[in-house]
């Protein structure tokens, strides 16, 4: 074997110089761990070594799992350097791991999105027929609407969200949402938003109320009221990581600890009694015990498993068999979700961009950036795969940043979950909520309730 000792921004070339193989570069140093770049024509597969030994040990399919024993990203190798980017670290190329997934004989339910931008949509409509994605519920701005759905049609779920891009917050999410609200469900909307990340605390202070919208505060209540008399079913972002409640929520006195976060959401699941699909796991998917009491006290609600970041970090890391018995105690409660965010400027560079929209400036960045969440989750939920996750995870950085850059990624441990526990949380689930959406509806109307 050979060795040879490089320091940061140094080289070692493969093969001839005048025409190498290909380029190993050390594109930095910190700490313990050493970031290699290789520069390689596609036609030659680079791996890691854990990666390798799931290519060397790939068996057919078994117990029922359409992908069981398949590792996606086994064969494909990097591209360039020039590929690389926060939502692929390794330079794969997307199209080709898309096709290595089995076709589903059923299309795939996403419940949580946020997609605007009319080329935007079609580089996602691409992404979505790649990984088998049917339909999609999506967070999209009234004004993009007919954009939106000129690229995906019927394959579009509208949910009401508020006018955030609004400066007047107090309108925005009061007066001006009733408004919103009532187009929404013109346009067939049956699911209407309620956000509550504790960073609403923020807005409401610089409204000068800073108990102006939390949960259970008029201006939310009447949102609530004004959607359920509807027939609309109701959306609620409850809490958020744990990564950042160590970080960007310590301060206790102003934005309350993250167990504080549901006592009203807990007293209005009781009080609204349409369904509610609580986002990101509820808020909370580092604790299975608590989200295990938490459905087990309010039989209206569901979870979605948007946030594909947070996701990914949290149930990968959960003991071997805990994340497939949570899911089949909730069996048909637990709704497959994304939360992509699309929009036109992500064809676009540009320096003063919003942080969602400057993370991606082109669109091949834009593909990778769709789907790589889309890739991800499936690996996650159906392979045995176990590496690092292909997409950047600032919050390791933002909670240890001796030890990890913007740049480093988590563990990545598939579930591999049974064939009949897929089809539940791809879309039977997803049937599951909207049927119980319009029972209730159906309920409400026949008894000349109000509410």
């Amino acid at each position: 074997m050979l060795a040879f000792t490089r320091r940061e921004g140094e080289e070692v070339v493969i093969g001839d110089p005048a025409a190498p193989l290909g380029i190993v570069r050390v594109s930095s140093i910190k700490g313990d761990r050493v970031r290699l770049a290789f520069d390689f024509s596609r036609e030659i597969p680079v791996n890691r070594r854990e990666v390798a030994d799931q290519i060397n040990s790939n068996q057919p399919g078994k117990d029922g799992n359409p992908i069981d024993g398949q590792s996606p990203p086994a064969s494909t190798p990097l591209s360039s350097p020039q590929k690389v980017n926060p939502s692929n670290r390794f330079g794969w190329d997307y199209r080709a791991l898309g096709a290595q997934f089995p076709k589903l004989p059923f299309a795939i339910t996403d419940a949580h999105s946020h997609v605007n931008g009319g080329r935007a949509s079609a580089i996602l409509r691409e992404a979505m027929d790649l990984f088998g994605i049917g339909s999609i519920w999506s967070m999209t701005y009234l004004e993009q609407v007919p954009a939106v759905r000129a690229e995906l049609g019927d394959r579009l779920r509208l949910i009401a969200v508020p006018d955030f891009a609004s400066k007047d917050r107090k309108y925005a999410l009061g007066a001006g949402f009733l408004e919103r609200i009532g187009q929404y469900h013109e346009l067939g909307s049956r699911l209407c938003k309620i956000w509550a990340a504790p960073r609403s605390v923020d807005y409401a202070i610089e409204a000068g109320d800073a108990t102006m919208f939390e949960l259970d505060a008029p201006i939310r209540i009447a949102a609530m009221d004004m959607a359920t008399k509807l027939g609309m079913s109701l959306m609620v972002h409850i809490a958020d990581p744990d990564t950042w409640f160590q970080t960007r929520y310590s301060d206790a006195a102003r934005y309350g600890t993250k167990s504080a976060q549901y006592l009203p959401l807990e007293r209005l699941l009781d009080r609204f009694t349409a369904p509610w699909l609580a986002a990101h796991m509820g808020g909370w998917p580092e604790d299975l015990n608590f989200l295990t009491g938490l459905l087990d006290r309010h039989p209206n609600l569901f979870l979605d498993t948007s946030a594909t970041k947070w996701i990914l970090r949290e149930i990968s890391k959960h003991p071997a068999g805990a994340v497939q018995n949570f899911l089949e105690r909730f069996r048909g409660r637990i709704l497959f979700g994304s939360d992509i965010v699309t929009t036109d400027e992500h064809m676009i560079a540009g320096e003063s961009k919003s942080e969602m929209a400057a993370k991606a400036s082109r669109p091949e960045d834009a593909f990778d950036l769709y789907a790589s969440r889309y890739w991800a989750l499936r690996t996650l939920w159906e392979s045995r795969f176990d590496g690092e996750s292909p997409i950047a995870d600032p919050d390791l950085a933002m909670v240890d940043p001796k030890r990890f850059s913007a740049m480093d990624a988590p563990r990545l441990r598939g579930q591999h979950l049974p064939a009949s526990l897929l089809k539940s949380l791809y879309v039977d689930a997803a049937a599951n909520f909207i049927s119980a959406g319009a029972s209730v509806g159906a309920a409400r109307n026949a008894s000349g309730q109000t509410r």
